[in-house]
């Protein structure tokens, strides 16, 4: 029998392994990410995604199937302790694994669009939790892309994979560097755009979605859409408020307007 690819060299807090594991955890290493878990593992298992380096603590292991599998993927194994687990996991129960990974890139001139097609825009979004669950509104409205501008949260962050459900690692996310940019790809691509604006006067639902692909670009959530996206000529929809409040939370906002969207194309 060969031998497990867990039963590797066991490392300590100053091996030069785990100092990068902690710049990943504190989310300074451009296109990597922390991934934690048996069942986060599995999601990531189901994808290309490359394993830089797992580390694996045996104590804490209940089940060493996933373990295993991640493994047989990963460039580089460590062994390390149950208090050196501690110290580098973000959650309380890791399941004894830890992994970097690296995220997909993405690059504009990759995609086709049919009148079927979805593309969620979110400008100068702040918060790791709401982008990730920006993206996973995005995988379950089967949207083709998440399209940024003006971001300020990280796609490595931690909590991203985590409030993603591990979708970051499959869902395609583009990043323009300026909104003239965004909008004009758009344009080529006969995108119909609608701004989700909370002081719009026409409903969401009212337009039909349908005969080109349709785009939403909504807002950061202290300050909105930021005004050169109201420059670009481009049609304002909003969701009624019925209550007290002015507005939603951004992703609630996003899943109302890309469901809207598909159940119009698809006829449901």
């Amino acid at each position: 029998m060969a031998p497990s690819r867990l039963d590797a060299l066991s490392i300590g807090a100053q091996h030069p392994r785990v100092r990068e594991l902690l710049a990943v955890r504190k989310d300074s290493v451009p296109g990597r990410i922390l991934v934690e878990g048996n069942w986060e593992h599995d999601q990531l298992l189901t994808t290309p995604t490359t394993i830089d380096t797992l580390y694996y603590c045996p104590e804490a292991a209940e089940d060493t199937s996933t373990a295993e599998r991640a493994a047989a993927r990963a460039r580089e194994v460590y062994r390390i302790s149950p208090k050196l687990l501690a110290r580098v996991a973000r959650r309380s129960r890791s399941d004894g694994l830890v992994s970097i990974a690296r995220l997909p890139v993405w690059q504009p001139q990759q995609f086709t669009f049919t009148e079927l097609s979805l593309v969620l825009v979110a400008d100068g979004v702040e918060y790791a939790g709401n982008l990730g669950t920006l993206i996973r509104t995005v995988d379950a409205a089967r949207a083709d892309c998440l399209v940024l501008t003006s971001r300020r949260a990280k796609l490595s962050h931690p909590s991203v994979y985590t409030a993603s459900r591990g979708m970051v690692l499959s869902t395609p996310v583009l990043e323009f560097d300026d909104i003239a940019t965004a909008a004009g790809w758009l344009r080529q691509h006969r995108f119909a755009v609608h701004l989700a604006d909370p002081g719009a006067t026409g409903s969401y639902r009212v337009p039909e979605y349908r005969g080109g692909p349709t785009a939403f670009v909504v807002g950061s959530e202290g300050n909105g859409l930021d005004r050169q996206w109201h420059e670009q000529g481009f049609d304002a929809v909003s969701i009624p408020m019925l209550g007290r409040a002015d507005s939603l939370n951004v992703a609630l906002s996003a899943g109302i307007l890309l469901f809207e969207a598909r159940a119009r194309k698809e006829g449901w």
